[in-house]
């Protein structure tokens, strides 16, 4: 009998949780290697253009396309204010002058002697991103960013809303089948991560809202109270763009559904503790969950041995993907550190010995065991 050991959600005590933190275009870095963040810690800046607007100079003062530049009082790059003169148009000897206003603040970014259109920018907006985890520079990506690594605690969600924030954990509930409803939140939980049992109600996430809660994770959520909370109906491609003060993480999915034991203790066993989550979730190429990382202290940490599914040093495995499918071999390694794969991302691996002993690193999703 044999089942394959594509990776489910995670749900881990202690495993090495790694973030790469990547500008949208390129920046300055605002760490070093080996610094230590925290999750506040802006590790890249950079500044995004304005928007661009375009004003026909040669038609609002009656110029011929190769005149404009001439008559232009800004040059590229030049910095405008809403209402400042930048053109000027002079006829009859200087007699007569016809100008032309900036409609926006921004600067001049086209003069075009061919269309006799100039194209000005909006203020550049400033974008900066945070460490999110506190942790330890491990790579930096020239002019991009950053790649943080953070010993930690890991609990993957089914599916969430929301984008990243931090809080201290709070349980709400004593029991994972217990409902989380408005009356078990409270003022005193502004700012903090809120666990419930099966079921987040509609009225509990009004409540949270309205409170200042920073994130919900809880067994279930009604969809159709998702809806009527953010508004509109949601796609379930991506998400974690929504426009809302707190992140709400589903652990087991849509309906009551009481919270998977190993879950709930181990949320249970972290009270207390600062998070941080992400509702982000992408459930087509490029797999991305909802999470709630608990940063370790080098007193808590651990180091796994294990991995789910009862994977161990000798375990008889057959590997599912080219160049080794079909093959078995038995476990040599199982590292605790990410490796870069084939297809340049990193992820976690292990080390097969195969019947002919030869050794190879394959992914761990690569492989299914085998169990008599």
């Amino acid at each position: 009998m044999a089942h394959a050991y594509t990776p489910g959600l995670k749900v881990t005590d202690s495993t090495v949780v790694v973030k790469r933190r990547r500008l949208p275009i390129l920046g300055e870095v605002m760490v070093k290697l080996g610094d230590v963040v925290e999750p506040k810690t802006i590790v890249a800046r950079t500044k995004i253009p304005g928007d661009p607007e375009t004003v026909n100079v040669s038609n609002k003062l009656g110029l011929e396309p190769e005149d404009v530049p001439d008559c232009m009082l800004k040059k590229e790059g030049d910095a405008v204010k809403k209402g400042e003169v930048i053109a000027l148009k002079k006829s009859f000897f200087g007699l007569f002058k016809s100008t032309l206003e900036s409609p926006i603040d921004g600067t001049v970014d086209i003069i075009s002697p061919i269309t006799g259109q100039i194209t000005l920018r909006g203020p550049a907006i400033p974008i900066e991103i945070d460490a999110y985890v506190p942790g330890k520079v491990v790579e930096v990506i020239d002019r991009e960013g950053v790649v943080i690594e953070t010993p930690a605690a890991l609990i993957q969600g089914i599916f969430g809303v929301g984008g990243e924030r931090q809080g201290q954990l709070q349980m709400a509930v004593k029991d994972p089948s217990e409902v989380l409803t408005g009356d078990k939140i409270t003022s005193d939980m502004r700012g903090k991560i809120v666990v419930g049992g099966s079921l987040v109600t509609l009225d509990a996430i009004r409540k949270a809202d309205q409170v200042g809660v920073a994130g919900i994770v809880a067994g279930g959520l009604i969809d159709k109270d998702l809806v009527e909370f953010l508004g509109y109906d949601i796609g379930v491609a991506i998400t974690g763009q929504e426009d809302i003060n707190l992140s709400i993480i589903m652990t087991e999915g849509f309906g009551q559904i009481r919270m998977a034991d190993k879950t709930f203790d181990m949320l249970k066993s972290l009270d207390g503790e600062i998070a941080s989550i992400n509702g982000a979730t992408q459930i087509r190429a490029g797999v991305m969950r909802p999470e709630v990382i608990v940063a370790l202290s080098e007193k808590k940490e651990r180091h796994e041995n294990k991995i789910e599914g009862g994977m161990d040093i000798g375990t008889l495995i057959r590997i599912i993907r080219e160049p080794y499918f079909g093959k078995l071999a038995t476990v040599a390694k199982l590292p605790a550190e990410l490796q870069q794969v084939e297809s340049g991302t990193k992820a976690r691996v292990l080390v097969a010995k195969l019947e002919s002993g030869e050794l190879v690193t394959v992914p761990r999703a690569n492989v299914e065991l085998i169990e008599g």
